[in-house]
């Protein structure tokens, strides 16, 4: 076997032998999750990212494990992202805290597998025509502008997204979550329920974000492995980072500009890639890019916890629960 087989054959086995763990003994269907579970659940699988960046280091190289190691937190990192919206599904379609859980989990893993399909077929696009990476880099550096400007507050209502109405149209959909169920039969017709719904929603909603993190991480590199395990690592965490994070979220009022800072750097970096291979080696442009999004994203939270909350409040009453700027309108 090749070192690459190898190595994919360490995490597959690492990630099967982690969900088990995950789901047996973390995780209990129909049961509340704590803050302290999360907690411990958001320690597991950062540290067993970390401890495949261990791994990549010993048994690959320090270039490939840093590259490795910055694709994941900038797919962490937009992971975020993805809660607010997450909450704000939970909440429209009335889904009860007991079935968060569950209903987490297999949207995660449609998540994941829409992920691996985006990702394969994005490298293949990208080995075939290579001038691909530049469209890339200009979407990443429109949308971090679009991010970092953008002032709309208009809260995303999923009764109104596109995949909700697509369902609402081809599908017997009910009001309520079946007692548990995705699908019950009612006067003998097959019936989608509100948990039914969710799963879609949440799949849905990473597929969006998606388009942004894929092109991003492959700003940082191009290699498969690094690629595919960094989106993995990052959405198999989100569950987890859900619960820990729920309450607290809209304390991180500045983390999507330096989410979209970012992503500008990782788009300018894609575009001047034939220059700045021409000035620097591979192992500095990953250790400046590993750099850059650390500086931004610890600045960023540092900046909303501590400094913007010394500021007075004058206009709160019209700042309560602003949703992510970002077109969720799918």
């Amino acid at each position: 076997m090749t070192t690459d087989q190898i190595t994919y054959l360490v995490f597959g086995l690492v990630l099967a032998l982690a969900l088990v763990f995950d789901l047996g003994l973390l995780s209990k269907k129909g049961k509340l999750v704590t803050i302290k579970q999360a907690l411990y659940q958001t320690f597991f699988w950062v540290g067993l990212a970390l401890a495949f960046f261990v791994f990549l280091w010993i048994e690959k190289d320090e270039n490939l494990a840093l590259q490795y190691l910055s694709g994941y937190l900038m797919e962490w990192s937009l992971s975020i992202d993805n809660i607010f919206v997450f909450i704000i599904i939970f909440s429209a379609f009335g889904v009860k805290e007991k079935h968060y859980g569950r209903v987490l989990l297999i949207g995660i893993m449609m998540a994941i597998i829409f992920r691996v399909i985006f990702i394969t077929v994005g490298v293949a696009l990208v080995d075939r025509f290579y001038w691909i990476i530049y469209i890339f880099g200009a979407f990443l550096v429109f949308t971090g502008y679009k991010i970092f400007t953008s002032t709309e507050n208009e809260e995303f209502d999923p009764h109104k997204s596109k995949v909700y109405k697509f369902m609402q149209r081809f599908l017997p959909l009910v009001p309520h979550d079946g007692d548990g169920k995705y699908m019950i039969k009612e006067n003998g017709k097959p019936v989608y329920t509100t948990l039914f719904v969710t799963v879609i929603m949440l799949a849905a909603i990473d597929i969006v974000f998606a388009m942004d993190s894929i092109p991003a991480v492959m700003g940082i590199s191009m290699n498969k492995l690094v690629i595919y395990t960094s989106n993995i690592f990052a959405v198999l965490g989100l569950r987890s980072l859900f619960f820990l994070l729920r309450g607290a979220i809209n304390k991180f009022d500045y983390l999507q500009q330096g989410i979209a800072v970012v992503l500008v750097f990782i788009g300018l970096k894609m575009l001047g890639e034939h220059w700045i291979n021409q000035w620097l080696d591979k192992t500095i442009q990953v250790i400046i890019s590993l750099g850059v999004i650390m500086v931004c994203l610890a600045g960023s939270v540092f900046y909303s916890l501590f400094v913007d909350k010394k500021k007075p409040d004058y206009n709160s009453s019209t700042q309560e629960d602003d949703p992510a700027d970002i077109d969720l309108n799918f």
